[in-house]
């Protein structure tokens, strides 16, 4: 997993909780990196795992509910940091280019970088997006708060119905978005 995710969660955690929390996680957990990550840097996704883990035991907040807050933070520091990926009129329009777009120009700048891959269609009425993830990483709820910012960013008001198709190692999710308009 590339550091600009790790360096973004750590940022989350100081701005939200306080710096000292961050101190108390990081050491609290068997990091290999030592909790020092570069943006541009690959480390294991097991380690922000076991600092959501810390995290969660600091605050009594569940895992899944700190890593859904996560994604909604992480796609406004995306918006923030790459604009050009964000000029689309719908957030389903958005979701829909990020396996052929946003993803393939991600892969041009890091190469190694280890991206889930989705599977999306929009509806003929444009109401509805089946959205399917597949990751070996288990970052569904990541996935769902990137989405809740991505209908937060264009005003929309869209329901989420989850159903996990995992029957392997391989995590894969079926995101069903219906628009409430």
């Amino acid at each position: 997993m590339k550091g600009i995710v790790f360096r973004e969660f750590i940022d989350m955690v100081e701005s939200t909780f306080g710096d000292e929390m961050i101190d108390t996680i990081l050491s609290s957990c068997d990091l290999e990196s030592g909790g020092a990550y570069s943006a541009v840097g690959t480390y294991d996704h097991t380690e922000l795992v076991q600092m959501v883990v810390a995290l969660s035991g600091q605050t009594g907040i569940e895992v899944p509910a700190l890593v859904e807050a996560f994604g909604t933070y992480l796609f406004g520091r995306f918006l923030e940091l790459f604009p050009v990926f964000f000029e689309h009129e719908t957030s389903f329009e958005f979701l829909n280019s990020i396996h052929d777009v946003v993803h393939v120009e991600v892969l041009k700048l890091y190469p190694d970088a280890g991206l889930p891959s989705f599977e999306s269609q929009i509806s003929e009425d444009k109401r509805t997006l089946h959205f399917e993830y597949h990751s070996s990483r288990h970052f569904a709820d990541l996935a769902v708060g990137l989405m809740k910012g991505a209908f937060a960013h264009w005003g929309e008001d869209v329901h989420i119905d989850i159903e996990d198709r995992t029957t392997g190692e391989k995590q894969v999710v079926m995101f069903t978005c219906t628009r409430n308009d």
